[in-house]
C-alpha cells in the first residue's frame, strides 16, 4: 500500500490489474486526451513502464482501488516529466469512465500531491493537461493548482497543446 484516502487505496500495479487497465486504456472516450484507445501492446508497455518507474524512481502511476469493493477503478500517482524546460514531479490521473464524476480523481490526486510534498520533499507538483480536457483541468484546479504556462506535446503523430498547472509546497 502506497497511500490511503477516505475511500481509496493506492498501490503498485501488477499483472493482475491487466483486465482493469485494459478497460481504461482501451476505451476511446477515456483515452481522448491520448489520441484514442491503446492496443494490447501499448497496454502492456504502459504497465512495463510503470514498473520501471517504481524501480528507478520509487514512484509512478499506482492502481486506485475502491476500498468498499476492492475494485481497481483507475490509476493515479506521480511521475517524472519534462514540463516548460524543467524536470519535474507530476501528478497524473486516469480513471475508468464508469467511475467519473464521483470525486475519485480529485481525492486520489490530492493524496498523491500531499505524498509528493511530505514523502518526496517536492517543492512544487505539476499536472500537464491537454487543452481540450476540461475535466482534468477541473481536477487540477480543485487541487489548488494554477496555470504556469503552455506547451506542445508531440504524441502519436499529433501536436497536442497542453497547459502546465502547478502548486507550490504550502508554507509551514
Amino acid at each position: 500500500m502506497i497511500l490511503r484516502t477516505r475511500r481509496l487505496d493506492l498501490r503498485e500495479l501488477t499483472d493482475d490489474d491487466l483486465p482493469a487497465l485494459r478497460a481504461i486504456l482501451q476505451d476511446g472516450d477515456t483515452m481522448t486526451a491520448y489520441e484514442g484507445a491503446f492496443d494490447e501492446q501499448m497496454v502492456r508497455s504502459w504497465l512495463s513502464r510503470m514498473r520501471e518507474r517504481y524501480r528507478d524512481d520509487g514512484f509512478g502511476l499506482w492502481a486506485v482501488v475502491l476500498r468498499e469493493s476492492g475494485q481497481m477503478i483507475g490509476q493515479c500517482g506521480l511521475t517524472r516529466q519534462h514540463i516548460l524546460d524543467e524536470d519535474v514531479i507530476e501528478v497524473g490521473y486516469l480513471f475508468d469512465r464508469a467511475h467519473w464524476r464521483r470525486g475519485y480523481a480529485t481525492e486520489a490526486a490530492a493524496g498523491c500531491r500531499d505524498h509528493a510534498f511530505t514523502a518526496l520533499g517536492a517543492d512544487r507538483v505539476w499536472a500537464q493537461v491537454r487543452d481540450t480536457n476540461i475535466a482534468s483541468m477541473n481536477v487540477a484546479i480543485r487541487l489548488g493548482m494554477t496555470v504556469r504556462g503552455r506547451f506542445i506535446k508531440h504524441y502519436r503523430g499529433v501536436d497536442m497543446p497542453h497547459l502546465a498547472f502547478a502548486i507550490d509546497r504550502p508554507a509551514e
